[in-house]
């Protein structure tokens, strides 16, 4: 058996891993909004400052969280105390009712989060023997963990109305805070991943990955990527508002929602297979055009088994696109600014795309909301319009070298 084919031995508690960090995510992203509007009864503008915290925690990820993670401190030691910490500000936002305590100790707990899912990339890598070939298989159970978060809010929320409904939400907090503390405890027995700063090297993790933006092929797939992350942001910001107007019940909407998960388990799981066959361009693109395909399908309004269906296609556009890239930056990007690297993809996948998206749906959204409602038809042609953009520049554009020869220097003959 050679190397390419050899099993990892750390597969396992990597799975574990993944499966944790995304039971803390999609324990209370999904339900965040209803939260702020109905329970705590805060305006929209409270609320879009709220969301908008993980774009300046994706900053911060990139220059502070990447550079200790590269230069300074093993990866599963920046996992321990980071979720140590994020599961004592859980259980404080649980307890706050003002806006300004909230969000504070949202933008504190951001801050502590969103660097994480690139250190859990990055441990993964480090320790996989296949990446391309296993990264699929272990990222899956971060699917499955999400998936899991949801199905215990089924039964919490279930048959309850008013203030009753209104304090059960509150039990997002509390499922996040003990899950955080989960991997925080189980960090102990993650593969050891140091520090992989290489002798006489770019001092600065951060600055060495965005100056390998001006390699073409870099620079293309940055652009393309904040594209398909504002397209993506549209899916979080309307489907939920979407599926309500047809019909849904509040406690269905986060399992309706929670299809294309279940569908991305499937592709993750095939990931390496169609990579190897389709290659990085083809496969990045029909994760954008699945997109496209899934909001104007949304934009028909009807049957509602085919809104709620076609959410199937959410797990093949982040498999085929978002996993993609982050398994082409580690392939093509330096050991020592890995980390650093897959946190500037971060930076558009979770903060800067999310956050120019946000504003730019919320004017959408504007301008077709009229007395009798939010026209969904017309909104949701948008985004299926900049999805077909950013799938066509892939195509034309993006042409990686082979690993290894894309340096920045070599870029400009």
């Amino acid at each position: 058996m050679n190397a390419h084919d050899a099993k990892s031995p750390a597969t396992v508690p990597l799975s574990v891993m993944m499966f944790l960090e995304y039971v803390i995510w999609g324990s209370w992203l999904p339900l965040l909004s209803l939260y702020l509007a109905e329970t705590l009864k805060f305006s929209g503008g409270q609320a879009a400052w709220i969301f908008a915290t993980p774009a300046v925690a994706s900053v911060f990820a990139l220059f502070v969280g990447g550079q200790i993670a590269d230069r300074y401190l093993s990866g599963e030691k920046v996992l321990l105390v980071c979720h140590a910490i994020g599961g004592v500000l859980m259980f404080a936002m649980g307890a706050q009712s003002a806006f300004g305590p909230f969000f504070a100790l949202m933008l504190l707990y951001q801050l502590v989060y969103v660097p994480t899912l690139s250190v859990t990339n990055s441990i993964a890598f480090h320790n996989l023997v296949g990446r391309e070939r296993e990264f699929g298989r272990v990222r899956l159970w971060g699917t499955i963990g999400w998936i899991a978060a949801s199905l215990p809010f089924y039964f919490i929320l279930k048959g309850k109305t008013g203030a009753e409904l209104e304090a059960a939400r509150g039990a997002i907090f509390t499922v996040a805070g003990l899950a955080s503390f989960a991997l925080a405890g189980f960090s102990f027995a993650l593969p050891k991943t140091p520090p992989s700063q290489k002798s006489g090297g770019d001092a600065n993790a951060p600055l060495k990955a965005l100056k390998l933006l001006a390699v073409p092929a870099f620079g293309v797939l940055f652009a393309v990527t904040l594209m398909d992350a504002m397209v993506h942001q549209a899916y979080f910001q309307f489907t939920g508002l979407f599926l309500a107007k047809a019909g849904l019940p509040e406690h269905v909407i986060m399992i309706a929602m929670s299809i294309g998960q279940a569908a991305e388990i499937v592709t993750m799981a095939t990931l390496a297979f169609f990579l190897k066959r389709l290659g990085w361009r083809k496969i990045m693109a029909f994760g954008i055009l699945g997109h496209a395909a899934r909001f104007f399908i949304f934009a028909l309004g009807e049957p509602v088994w085919l809104m709620v269906g076609v959410n199937i296609l959410h797990g093949f556009c982040y498999a085929f696109f978002f996993a993609s890239v982050y398994i082409f930056v580690d392939e093509y990007f330096p050991r020592d600014s890995r980390a650093s690297a897959q946190s500037l993809f971060n930076l558009l996948i979770l903060g800067l795309g999310p956050f120019l998206g946000a504003f730019l749906w919320g004017e959408v959204q504007n301008a077709y909301t009229t007395a009798a409602g939010l026209d969904f038809h017309k909104l949701f042609l948008f985004p299926a319009a900049l999805a077909v953009a950013a799938a066509i520049i892939l195509l034309v554009a993006f042409h990686p070298k082979e690993q290894g020869s894309a340096q920045p220097e070599r870029s400009a003959a």
